[in-house]
């Protein structure tokens, strides 16, 4: 999945991984079901990469180049 729908979410056709860009409604309630979703393991978030948010420059420019891994990609706000 991926939430920046402006940036193709990444494939892996040779592994049978198809992308979809998606939009959800952030809200306690529903933030607080995903949680419980990943809790209980019926919810996976792969994080492929940390990035300080002093790089979200590069982050930006890594996405617009199409090189980003698979998986998610969390912004930390330090270093």
């Amino acid at each position: 999945m991926n939430t920046t729908v402006w940036v193709p979410a990444p494939t892996g056709e040779e592994r049978g991984v198809r992308g979809i860009g998606l939009f959800v409604r952030s809200d306690a309630e529903h933030l607080s079901h995903l949680v419980k979703l990943i809790d209980g393991g019926d919810l996976r978030v792969e994080v492929a990469r940390r990035v300080p948010l002093a790089e979200l420059p590069a982050l930006h420019a890594d996405a617009d180049a199409g090189v980003l891994p698979s998986g998610k990609v969390v912004v930390t706000p330090g270093a």
